[in-house]
């Protein structure tokens, strides 16, 4: 029989905010997150605007040296983990058996910046004065690796790795590995910290960033006038324990995940298949899981990256599955405030689907102006709008034609 799954503590660290209550006021607000970057010179670059982390002091919660070793985004993700552990109320005399305690914590490219700085050296001091901590920083199992060395969650420490749908993607497995009786409780989630040198020329290169330089300009999901996404950084981590565990130790469970689906589109290495064939059945295949009818959805957050492409066709997808319904319930590109923080950005917006889901307030996808006739849903554009939702979605898609779809649930006991 499977078992129920619940979300019993969150954490997140995102350009509008770096606790989940301080991000989420902010998302209903509009705040736009979005700002000249900070984390390198950018005077000859195209680009120069970004999704930064701010007012963030990582020695509150990382001693001076693990910072210093460590690539960002690990200690982006282990702030974050700091917030959805205290939360979640489980500490060492009620977790149980460590082995039955999992880490799916998912990133699209790990520790670039780590790369970013140790390949300069490598040039221009010589490969010998490369870092020791080089490729531990670097490779992306040590984010989900640090977070289960500090807790002592010794189940599976599971990243996955499907560019910006890998958050959304761990956070499938570890529901999937709860549901089905491998493991009891999980930290699950994504980080992601791509603003350095490499990291916004190479996809500035590869023409998918908006260089324009107005802020309020530069991300407009859904609008006629989008040309690119604007990159950003960030971490969002749960704790999914199984509801009658979560019960019995007299947890404050947030939310219940109850379906998962994912597809692949098998059409090119960036571009979205253009009959949305790939988004369409990972949708089907969430509702499925979750054993609800397209009309049970109140509130979707779309990918909603502000590319042409992607926005024109994750609208297709939710056409083809909720039909006349697609109109109205409410959909949202919180990615218009935080940008895209990648293989991060499923954790940052599962965080705002359940905050959605627990105060009734939908998020707006802010700097709306100009309609788009391929994207003609209902967007919620430039302000929040107050709504009870029992069920919501978070979507992603990534490079490489990757498909996610996770649905929460009102918990209501």
């Amino acid at each position: 029989m499977k078992r129920r799954v619940v979300i019993t503590g969150q954490g997140i660290v995102s350009p509008i905010g770096n606790t989940v209550n301080e991000a989420y006021q902010n998302a209903i607000k509009g705040v736009n997150g979005i700002a000249p970057i900070t984390l390198f010179p950018t005077d000859e670059w195209k680009v120069k605007i970004a999704g930064e982390v701010k007012n963030l002091d990582f020695e509150a919660f990382i001693d001076k040296k693990s910072i210093k070793r460590q690539d960002r985004a690990i200690n982006l993700a282990l702030v974050a983990a700091h917030e959805a552990y205290l939360q979640s109320g489980l500490n060492e005399d009620n977790i149980g058996d460590p082995f039955r305690f999992g880490t799916f914590v998912g990133s699209g490219i790990g520790g670039l910046t780590t790369i970013n700085k140790e390949t300069a050296t490598s040039v221009t001091r010589g490969l010998d004065r490369m870092s020791p901590f080089f490729i531990p920083a670097a490779i992306i199992n040590l984010i989900g690796g640090a977070i289960s060395m500090k807790y002592q969650a010794k189940g599976p420490n599971l990243p996955v790795v499907t560019a910006c749908s890998a958050a959304t993607n761990s956070m499938g497995e570890a529901f999937r590995y709860i549901r089905d009786g491998y493991l009891d409780i999980a930290f699950t989630g994504g980080a992601e910290a791509p603003i350095n040198p490499i990291g916004v020329a190479g996809f500035a290169n590869m023409r998918a960033l908006s260089s324009e330089e107005d802020m309020n300009k530069a991300s407009v999901p859904f609008d006629a006038r989008r040309g690119g996404f604007v990159i950003g950084e960030g971490a969002g981590i749960f704790i999914f324990e199984e509801y009658e565990r979560a019960k019995a130790r007299g947890a404050n469970i947030l939310a219940e995940v109850v379906g998962y689906g994912s597809t692949s589109d098998a059409f090119h290495i960036t571009a979205p298949d253009t009959e949305a064939e790939g988004v369409t059945r990972a949708l089907i295949e969430a509702l499925k899981d979750a054993n609800i009818k397209p009309e049970d959805i109140d509130y979707i957050n779309a990918h909603g990256t502000g590319t042409p492409l992607n926005d024109k066709f994750e609208t297709l997808g939710i056409k083809k599955v909720f039909k006349e319904h697609a109109y109205q319930l409410n959909v949202s590109s919180t990615k218009s405030m935080t940008g895209h923080s990648l293989g991060a950005s499923g954790a940052l917006e599962s965080v705002f689907v359940v905050e959605t889901l627990r105060h009734g307030i939908v998020p707006p996808t802010i700097n709306y102006v100009e309609k788009d006739p391929d994207c003609d849903l209902n967007y919620t554009v430039n302000v929040a709008q107050k709504k009870s939702c029992q069920y919501g979605i978070n979507m992603n898609l990534g490079f490489g034609g990757q498909n996610a779809v996770m649905i929460f649930k009102r918990i209501s006991e």
